[in-house]
């Protein structure tokens, strides 16, 4: 909590409250309380306010919450005014045309994930769900380990050393020196891959997005699903691919 005359408390009862749902359809009060440390009263005043500026919806029989779509207003002007976003529109749809499959845009969260912020998708199946605002553990993913590969070594090492190591798939990879060995190869290749280890049957490969001093603030990647693609075939004919987008957005970006 910040130390500040100017720091507002009420608001920040307000989004960490809206922040609870991310990880649930609905809430009763007693639940809004528990996951956001508050008070019974406090949660009710939230949820009340919330509910009639239109951002809550109550049920009239459950007496529980949802979010309404008034909250997607919240991103819009990131998701729309972002220059970078807008710069790599092309890129990815063009991308997407070579290769014929799902490509995807994310950043990294401040939290040690990477949040997807743009996805064009394939007509060769049916992809995952994952709607823009969905994150990856940076570790267990290639867009993360491409911007950890980009990192000064006293910043990765302090984002590993606050990474929760967990285990999503079987084949996820969850060993520190292991990650760090992926994290190595993703620098010296340019761009880095996962197999199955977010999602099963999901391979990906991802390169940084780079701004004019050097630093990651995005990363594009290219999602292909097994057995059609197997990790040999995704990096010898995607990896080359992901690196020359994420160069190009680059540019366009600086």
């Amino acid at each position: 909590m910040a130390e500040s005359s100017l720091f507002i408390q009420s608001l920040e009862k307000g989004l960490d409250v809206l922040q609870a749902f991310r990880s649930s359809e609905t809430l009763n009060l007693r639940e809004i309380a528990q996951a956001c440390g508050i008070t019974s009263g406090s949660a009710q005043r939230v949820a009340y306010t919330l509910e009639q500026c239109g951002y809550l919806k109550k049920d009239p029989h459950s007496k529980r919450y949802r979010v309404t779509v008034k909250a997607v207003d919240l991103s819009y002007s990131y998701l729309a005014r972002e220059p970078l976003f807008q710069n790599a529109h092309a890129v990815l749809h063009q991308l997407n045309q070579e290769c014929g499959e799902i490509v995807n845009l994310s950043v990294p969260g401040d939290d040690g994930h990477m949040v997807f912020v743009m996805r064009v998708p394939t007509s060769k199946h049916i992809p995952v769900y994952m709607p823009v605002g969905s994150r990856i553990p940076m570790h267990a993913s290639a867009s993360g380990r491409a911007i950890l590969a980009h990192l000064p070594p006293d910043e990765l090492d302090r984002t590993l050393a606050g990474a929760t190591m967990q285990k999503h798939t079987p084949h996820t990879t969850t060993d520190l020196t292991a990650v760090r060995q992926l994290i190595d190869e993703a620098r010296e290749n340019r761009y880095a891959y996962a197999d199955e280890e977010f999602f099963q049957g999901d391979v990906n490969v991802a390169a940084a997005v780079l701004d004019q001093d050097g630093r990651p603030m995005a990363a594009i990647n290219i999602s292909v699903p097994k057995p059609r693609w197997t990790v040999e075939r995704a990096r010898q004919d995607l990896g080359p691919l992901v690196a020359r987008a994420a160069r190009a957005i680059s540019k366009n970006a600086n």
